[in-house]
């Protein structure tokens, strides 16, 4: 069984021409885990975002950690987020020093952050050191937690993760990374159901599953909205059952959850990265 850990995701979100758009990318096919994959911007928490509270806005590591259900260090799980979503998107939700978010539109911003983006996943500077150089805030108080998933029990790699929600700002364009991901495009959530259902896109379980949910909202503010109003936010360990169809991926609440308790492998679940989804449009 595999170590869990910890990791944070971020849906980002923006109102196209069309209506809602999510963005999401393809990770690089010799990925550890899902290789080939589409999925939201996201990784693993470390000790690099444990950044000085002074530098988030809106969130204390007592409020984040009481948000998530955890003794301490929850605004970590915040600032991975937003790191990630910078390493691999291009996306950094953060004030500059005037209180208003960054917009690499101005002259000379966007190239100063591309070298700071390289930086960052060259492991060569932290979140800390970069809010510290350019008198920034994170804005914590701009991402909002969405879902909390477990990779199910027998895969070689786990993780307990942290699902965000947030609205990418209007100066930033947002890019894949060209290193572990090769591939994105800002799409609808009916769109990207579309494309697994038709095999044209991988995508596993638990994006699936929160693509599915954001295609109740119109608007990016009206997901924002409800992110901002929930609550009691429940763990989702998907469980493999065995049944004359196959092996199908369960979450709490399906029938047969409670008896699946091992026996199958989760990677021969038909609905683990391409499966039949009803897709439901608005027209």
């Amino acid at each position: 069984m595999g170590e869990l850990r910890n990791a944070s995701t971020v849906i980002l979100l923006r109102d196209g021409l069309q209506g809602l758009e999510v963005f999401m990318m393809q990770r690089h096919i010799r990925s550890d885990f899902a290789g080939g994959a589409y999925v939201f911007p996201g990784g693993v928490v470390d000790r690099s975002d444990e950044v000085d509270a002074g530098f988030c806005s809106g969130r204390t590591d007592a409020s984040a950690s009481a948000a998530l259900g955890v003794p301490r260090g929850g605004l970590a799980y915040w600032i991975a987020a937003i790191r990630e979503c910078f390493e691999e998107a291009g996306i950094l939700l953060a004030y500059g020093p005037e209180g208003s978010l960054l917009d690499f539109d101005k002259p000379g911003v966007r190239a100063r952050y591309e070298a700071y983006r390289a930086a960052l996943n060259a492991r060569e500077v932290t979140p800390d050191e970069i809010a510290r150089r350019e008198n920034l805030r994170y804005a914590t108080d701009r991402v909002h937690y969405w879902a909390h998933w477990i990779t199910p029990e027998g895969q070689p790699l786990r993780y307990d993760t942290r699902f965000f929600l947030a609205i990418a700002p209007k100066g930033q364009i947002a890019a894949h990374d060209g290193r572990e991901m090769t591939d994105s495009a800002w799409v609808s959530p009916q769109d990207a159901l579309e494309k697994a259902r038709t095999k044209e896109w991988a995508i596993i379980f638990p994006t699936l599953r929160n693509l599915t949910l954001i295609c109740h909202f119109a608007t990016a503010s009206q997901a924002e909205a409800a992110a901002k109003a929930r609550r009691k936010i429940s763990t989702v360990l998907p469980r493999a059952a065995r049944d004359g169809h196959g092996v199908r991926l369960l979450v709490p609440g399906d029938e047969g959850y409670d008896q699946a308790r091992g026996g199958a492998d989760p990677s021969e679940a038909s609905n683990f990265a391409d499966p039949e989804i009803e897709v439901k449009r608005d027209d």
